[in-house]
C-alpha cells in the first residue's frame, strides 16, 4: 500500500524562504519518534533531518516530505531512518550518515519491510527503494566538514549509540546545532555527547520530564536481580534493542559477572559483527571484542534450544513485539524461578506496555497470561531532564527548538529553558521562522 503521491499530498508551503531560517516538522513534534525535519532559508539550500516512523503498532509515519536534494539521517534507529527509502524512491535524495550508519541500515531496513509483511501494515516503499537507498549514502567521520548547498555540516559525537551524530549546520545567517537523540553520560559502548556553542539549538526531549537514576548503581542493580535469578535456578529473560541496548547488557554483564552463562539472540548478532567493523565508534573496542568472543551466540533453532538452559538470555524484541524473546518467553512461562527483565521503553501499544500494565501478552496471537516477575531498569541511552537544561546552558544558544518528546517532557524543559533562552515549541506540519 502506498502512502504518499510524491509531489501530490506534501503540504510543505511552496512560498520561497525571504528571510531568517524555515523549520518545518514533517513529523517529531510534540512526539516521540517518527522524526522528520525540513530546514530552509533564502539561499534555496533546503535539507530534511531524519526520516523515520514510530514503533507503534501500527506505526506512525511523518507527512510527505517535498523534494528534497540531501537529508542527514542521525542514527539507524527506526524512528529516525525507517522512511528514508521512500525517500530516495520518490526523490532521487542523497543521505548523509556515518560509515557505521550506512553500514546497518539495510538490516534495520530489510527488518522493517519482513515485519510489514509478517504484521499487514502498510508500508510506503519498496524493495526497489531499498536497493536504490543503500546505494544513496554518502559518508561522513567525526568533525569533518561537508557542504550542502550553501550550507557547512559537521558530525559531532551524540552519545546515544555508535554512529549516532549531532549534526552543526553553518549558514550564513546561524549556526545551527541538532542534537538528534543524545546521551551526555558515558554508556558501556559509546562517549557521551558535549556541546557545542550555536545561535540555534533543536534539543531532543525524550526523558525530559524525568531524571534517571545513577547509571553505575542501576547497572549494578540489574545485575544483582540477575544474580538472584540465577542462583534460585531460574533463567533471566532480557528483551533488549538490537542496535545499543543489547550490546550495552552484553558488556555489563562480562564486565561485572563475566562466570555467568549468556547467550544472545535476534537482529542484534547481525548488527553487533557491523559494529566490528568500525571501531573507531566504540567506546572500549577492545572490550566489545572480548565481549563478542565471550557470548554464545544464537543462529539457529538448535542454538535457540540450548539457550533454554542458559542463566541469561538476551534478545529482541526490547519491546516485546516479536522476535525470539516470545519464543523464549513461551517456554520459560511455566517456570516461576524465571524472570524477565525490561530494560528500556515500553511503548503504548506494546506488548512490553501490556505486560507492564496487565501481566499479559500476545504470544502467537494467544493472551497469555505471564506467571514470571517482571523488573524494569533505567538504562537508557537519552539524557535526562537536568542533563538536557545543562547541556542547553553551555551550548549558549540564543534561541532552542524542542522536540522529539512527549508533551510533559516539552513543558518541563520549556520551564527550566524559559527566560534564558527564547524557546520554541513547533507543532507538525506548521512552519516555524526564526530571524536572529
Amino acid at each position: 500500500m502506498v502512502l504518499y503521491t510524491p509531489g501530490n499530498t506534501s503540504g510543505y508551503p511552496s512560498e520561497k524562504v525571504k528571510s531568517g531560517i524555515r523549520f518545518y516538522f514533517l513529523g517529531g513534534a510534540e512526539e516521540v519518534g517518527n522524526v522528520g525535519c525540513i530546514i530552509e532559508d533564502n539561499t534555496g539550500t533546503r535539507l530534511l533531518i531524519d526520516y523515520g516512523m514510530a514503533p507503534t503498532r501500527p506505526p506512525r509515519y511523518p507527512s510527505e516530505s517535498p523534494p528534497v536534494s540531501d537529508a542527514i539521517i542521525t542514527h539507524s534507529h527506526i524512528d529516525h531512518i525507517g522512511m528514508a527509502p521512500w525517500l530516495v524512491g520518490a526523490h532521487g535524495t542523497k543521505l548523509h550518515g556515518t560509515e557505521l550508519t550506512a553500514k546497518v541500515s539495510e538490516i534495520m531496513w530489510r527488518d522493517t519491510y519482513k515485519v510489514s509483511s509478517i504484521e499487514k501494515y502498510p508500508l510506503s516503499w519498496d524493495k526497489r527503494d531499498l536497493d536504490l537507498a543503500l546505494d544513496s549514502w554518502e559518508t561522513h567521520k567525526i568533525g569533518e566538514s561537508f557542504n550542502i548547498g550553501e550550507w557547512n555540516c559537521k558530525f559531532h559525537l551524540a552519545g546515544h549509540m555508535p554512529g549516532a551524530v549531532m549534526v552543526e549546520i553553518n549558514t550564513p545567517s546561524a549556526r545551527i546545532l541538532w542534537t538528534g537523540d543524545i546521551d551526555t553520560r558515558n554508556s558501556p559502548n559509546v562517549i557521551g555527547a558535549s556541546p557545542i556553542s550555536c545561535d540555534i539549538l533543536c534539543l531532543e526531549g525524550t526523558y525530559g520530564a524525568r531524571i534517571h537514576p545513577n547509571r553505575s548503581d542501576e547497572e549494578q542493580r540489574f545485575v544483582e536481580r540477575i544474580k538472584e535469578v540465577v542462583n534460585r535456578g531460574g533463567v533471566a529473560l532480557v528483551p533488549a534493542f538490537a542496535s545499543g541496548r543489547g550490546q550495552d547488557i552484553l558488556r555489563i554483564l562480562k564486565r561485572d559477572a563475566p562466570h555467568l552463562n549468556v547467550h544472545f539472540d535476534g537482529m542484534g548478532t547481525r548488527l553487533t559483527k557491523d559494529w566490528l567493523l568500525f571501531p573507531e565508534y566504540n567506546n572500549n573496542f577492545k572490550e566489545l571484542m572480548k565481549t563478542w568472543k565471550w557470548v554464545k551466540r544464537v543462529y539457529g533453532k538448535s542454538d535457540r534450544k540450548k539457550a533454554l538452559n542458559a542463566d541469561v538470555i538476551v534478545t529482541t524484541s526490547g519491546m516485546l513485539d516479536g522476535g525470539p524473546a516470545l519464543w523464549y518467553l513461551n517456554r520459560l512461562n511455566s517456570n516461576k524461578s524465571n524472570a524477565i527483565l525490561l530494560t528500556g521503553y515500553q511503548a503504548e501499544g506494546s506488548g512490553g506496555r501490556l505486560l507492564l500494565d496487565k501481566g499479559q501478552l500476545s504470544i502467537y496471537g494467544q493472551m497469555t497470561k505471564i506467571n514470571l516477575e517482571v523488573n524494569q531498569y533505567a538504562l537508557s541511552n537519552h539524557a535526562d531532564g537536568p542533563s538536557l537544561v545543562k547541556f542547553a546552558k553551555d551550548c549558549s544558544p540564543k534561541e532552542i527548538i524542542l522536540f522529539h518528546a512527549p508533551v510533559e517532557g516539552i513543558s518541563s524543559l520549556k520551564d527550566r529553558l524559559d527566560g534564558e533562552f527564547k524557546v520554541f515549541l513547533p507543532e507538525n506540519n506548521k512552519p516555524l521562522f526564526l530571524n536572529l
